[in-house]
């Protein structure tokens, strides 16, 4: 059962089991599909927000950008060329020296070239947008628990239908958004309220008692084990607390008495 009921000497109100979950990790993928060539993390390794976790074979990426920025040169060398006529057609008209049908195809044909520089530049955008596609970079600060792909791999952001194609490269988790979630029967919940302080003990650290309170109780129930999901914060950080786990929970009536920790 998730619940038992704790001697009174504790100051306890009643007690709970279950696991330190992380409120925030992410395991991370590529947003394109491709040969993985490069990859900076190994488990266990500390990571920046930004850092480069890995990168995917970019040659046909680079390929496409240098083609477009190519494109887009020429098509701002032929505005450059056409701006001239026009405001040459201009003065020229103005003077009475052509008909207004030339100035008109003037007029087109810069507008034309000017169009065609902005589809370029969109092109060249686009491009580069691409070949970012194939860095991977770490969306927040963590520590890298797992591992997923080898360099050498095809990784890409859906499965591919076939075993050998990784949708994942490695996962990082924000050891900072640890906190603790148990199942209180629903006999009991009516004890538990917001920022009531709680005892967190670690089943890999039995006599280590660690200050804690309620964050919140999840506002449903479990039907089939008539239990609500409580959230409990961990007020003292260490790094022998790790994700998943086993924890009982205690409720207190009081905040814990400071005690040192073995």
């Amino acid at each position: 059962a998730p619940v038992s009921r704790p001697a009174a000497a504790d100051g306890a109100l009643l007690s709970a089991t279950g696991y330190v979950i992380a409120r925030r990790q992410a395991t991370i993928s590529a947003k394109v599909s491709g040969r993985l060539t490069e990859l900076h993390v190994e488990e266990g390794q500390h990571v920046l927000s930004g850092a480069l976790i890995a990168r995917l074979d970019d040659a046909n990426s680079r390929a496409l950008l240098a083609q477009t920025e190519a494109q887009l040169a020429l098509s701002r060398s032929a505005l450059a060329d056409l701006a001239p006529i026009y405001q040459r057609a201009q003065t020229q008209l103005a003077e009475g020296l052509i008909a207004q049908e030339a100035l008109d195809n003037a007029k087109a044909n810069y507008d034309q070239a000017q169009a065609t520089v902005g589809v370029a530049q969109a092109n060249v955008a686009i491009a580069r947008q691409n070949q970012d596609d194939t860095v991977v970079r770490a969306p927040f600060s963590g520590v890298v628990t797992v591992k997923a792909a080898q360099p050498g791999e095809i990784v890409a952001p859906l499965s591919a239908g076939a075993g050998f194609t990784r949708t994942g490269i490695a996962t990082i988790v924000d050891m900072d958004s640890l906190e603790v979630e148990v199942e209180v029967s629903e006999n009991f919940i009516s004890r538990v309220h917001p920022g009531q302080p709680c005892s967190v003990k670690l089943n890999a650290y039995p006599d280590w008692d660690i200050p804690a309170r309620v964050i919140a109780a999840i506002p449903t129930a479990d039907r089939s084990k008539a239990t609500v999901r409580v959230r409990v914060a961990l007020e003292s950080k260490d790094e022998r607390i790790l994700p998943e786990m086993g924890v009982r929970v205690a409720f207190l009536d009081k905040p814990l008495a400071a005690k040192g920790q073995p």
